[in-house]
């Protein structure tokens, strides 16, 4: 892929084989940043972990302190009395057999589902649209809830869901770029440390072998590791 004069500008600065210590990193993000619209910063990771073995996995959620910066369309299906309690809470979207039938008809204006597990039965019939999409409600990531208030709130104030990938891949957003830098340097240290202590009793050897954090249009600044690790003890 071909990268413009000033992407690679970035990159030059930032340098090569270069490895920074978090704080270090988000501050070089900032001076890289080189496009008008506010980026999204995303954290990667890569584990030393093979997701094939199921004591091997790493996925879960946690709320960023910060949040991410980003407006989340939340879509509860519930019904009767459950209904009342999700538009109060702040859900963009209430509704049961209207929204299933608009969802298997292709509309997909939303970011997160939530339901209540009485409806799970109706529900699970849109699992070949909503999983493709990474969208489908589960009880691991807390979108299987009666508790919609507390699932509706920690999604739109910063719930990030997270999990390895088959090549031990991490990447989830933790902020803006117009964040200051002591917010995402604490919404990436509350990311890595999640990371940390989720590490599979099964996993030998290095646990986290690379960490980078990057804007959507700028390059990868690798983080040093050890640093990290020592950071978070």
């Amino acid at each position: 892929m071909q990268r413009g004069k000033k992407y690679q500008e970035a990159k030059e600065k930032v340098g090569k084989r270069k490895l920074y210590k978090l704080e270090e990193a988000v501050k070089m993000l900032k001076e890289c940043a080189y496009v008008k619209f506010d980026e999204t910063v995303e954290m990667s990771v890569r584990l030393g972990v093979d997701p094939k073995h199921s004591d091997q996995m790493v996925r879960g959620t946690t709320v960023l302190p910060n949040g991410t910066g980003r407006k989340v369309k939340v879509l509860v299906l519930t019904k009767g009395e459950k209904e009342k309690e999700a538009k109060e809470s702040g859900a963009d979207h209430v509704g049961l057999e209207e929204y299933i039938e608009k969802i298997t008809q292709g509309w997909l204006d939303f970011d997160v589902v939530v339901a209540t597990p009485d409806v799970m039965g109706q529900v699970g019939k849109l699992g070949k649209i909503l999983g493709t999409k990474g969208k489908m409600p589960n009880p691991k990531s807390g979108t299987v809830t009666f508790d919609l208030a507390k699932a509706i709130k920690e999604l739109k104030t910063g719930k990030i869901e997270y999990r390895v990938d088959k090549g031990g891949n991490i990447g989830v957003p933790i902020g803006k770029l117009s964040f200051t830098e002591d917010q995402l340097v604490e919404n990436a240290r509350a990311f890595l440390d999640v990371i940390i202590r989720a590490k599979p009793t099964a996993a030998k050897g290095t646990y986290l072998k690379n960490a980078c954090i990057s804007s959507s249009m700028g390059p990868g600044i690798r983080l040093d590791t050890a640093s990290v690790v020592t950071m978070l003890k």
